[in-house]
């Protein structure tokens, strides 16, 4: 599991390939990931909007931003965490992923960035 802290927001990730959903004859490669999202600062934060660096093995790169994650814009409160699992398709085997959250904190409506570090999204069969 990969994490960091940015202003009291901790995030953590964990990833998963799908074979099932993949099709590497197709040059189709599906992961899952999971991220936590715990409020370790003193202030209810809501989540606002999302932005990915999508990057493949074979030097493509995407980005996709949006409202909040997958359709929630979800309130946490200090102590409390949100999770979610979502997922990513690549063209190779091999990736990462990286971003941002953008966050609001209640208590005085400041609006600022919370760091998704980067993590790998790499087909098991990589490794032998």
């Amino acid at each position: 599991m990969i994490n960091t802290i940015t202003e009291g927001v901790k995030v953590s990730v964990e990833t998963l390939y799908q074979p099932e959903y993949s099709n590497p004859a197709n040059d189709h490669f599906m992961f899952a990931y999971k991220i936590n999202i715990e409020n370790v600062g003193n202030h209810s934060v809501q989540l606002m909007r999302r932005h990915w660096h999508i990057f493949d093995s074979n030097g493509t790169q995407r980005e996709v931003e949006g409202e909040g994650v997958v359709g929630l814009q979800p309130v946490i409160e200090p102590g409390q965490s949100h999770e979610y699992v979502s997922g990513c398709n690549l063209k190779t085997d091999m990736g990462s992923m990286k971003g941002e959250y953008q966050m609001l904190r209640l208590f005085d409506d400041l609006l600022f960035d919370v760091a998704i570090p980067e993590f790998y999204l790499i087909a098991p069969y990589k490794f032998n």
